[in-house]
């Protein structure tokens, strides 16, 4: 039996979500067959198309609910995605597999909540998404600097030849973000593809540019590690939320616009919890069956 999957999106971030246990029918069970398995269905034209996929299994983790394993498209496993999580909870509750308001999800990054707000008809969920603490020093990022930083601040990367002011910091992913007034006023896809791999960043990283509207809205656009351009991105949008907090230019409370949509940020004062807690939308788009036979 071929192996179902439904395609959700978060703010035009899109994910397919799949069942390990269907992916077992199949054999497809090693990591190596996973992310060759994500590389063909993500595949927009030879495949069902998606910025990665998001494979659900029962947790074997104390506390948590269920597990989520994050692929890009390039085949590489994320520690976390925001939008991809947030994807595979709604497709928890969608297939009826959950019904208590709050859900524990095992990633690689830790255990994460996900607080169902919201339910619109049958297919589009709003949740509050408790996705951890921001980690600041260059050795955790990781970025590899001249001499160990507590945070990395404005500090000048050369790319290329070309130098820019970067903040950066892991928010359950690396992230280099850099601060613009004008979108339109650099080829910010050539630099993002470009520090990406920067061999400053052994793990790579995601690249967000970020202006600031106010001291209560940001705007992106994002290059993705191992995706690319993306619509939106929700460890991206909290981690440039938390690098503009940072840098004194907004409150802890902020509304964040990217091409797909607006997500909500809050970072939690050491008072609560210290967690980043982004509020935004999944919504399904279609199911189907992987017709195609494992090569």
């Amino acid at each position: 039996m071929p192996p179902k999957f439904i395609k959700f999106h978060g703010f035009g971030n899109d994910y397919i979500v799949i069942d390990s246990g269907d992916l077992a029918l199949v054999e497809i069970t090693t990591t190596k067959q996973l992310a060759e398995f994500a590389r063909r269905i993500c595949n927009r034209h030879y495949g069902a198309g998606g910025d990665g996929i998001a494979v659900v299994s029962a947790s074997e983790v104390q506390g948590a609910d269920f597990h989520v394993r994050i692929f890009n498209p390039d085949g590489s496993e994320a520690s976390l995605s925001g939008n991809g999580t947030r994807c595979a909870a709604a497709s928890i509750y969608y297939r009826k597999r959950w019904m208590e308001r709050k859900l524990r999800l095992s990633t690689r990054a830790g255990i994460k909540l996900y607080t169902l707000q919201e339910q619109t008809g049958m297919g589009r969920y709003l949740f509050d998404s408790k996705l951890g603490q921001p980690e600041f020093d260059s050795a955790s990022i990781p970025m590899i600097t001249e001499e160990p930083l507590k945070k990395v601040i404005d500090y000048e990367l050369d790319v290329d030849g070309e130098r820019f002011p970067v903040t950066a910091l892991k928010m359950g992913n690396p992230n280099c973000c850099i601060f613009v007034a004008d979108f339109e006023a650099l080829d910010w896809r050539k630099i993002g593809r470009a520090i990406e791999t920067h061999k400053q960043f052994p793990d790579r990283t995601n690249v967000v540019f970020v202006r600031v509207i106010d001291r209560n809205t940001i705007e992106l656009r994002i290059w993705e590690r191992g995706v690319g351009e993306t619509e939106a991105s929700g460890t991206c949008s909290c981690a440039a939320a938390v690098a503009a907090m940072i840098k004194g230019e907004t409150e802890r409370l902020v509304n964040v616009l990217m091409p797909g949509g607006r997500a909500k940020i809050h970072w939690r004062g050491d008072e609560d919890d210290g967690e980043v807690v982004i509020t935004g939308t999944a919504e399904v788009i279609y199911g189907g069956e992987w017709l195609t036979q494992p090569s």
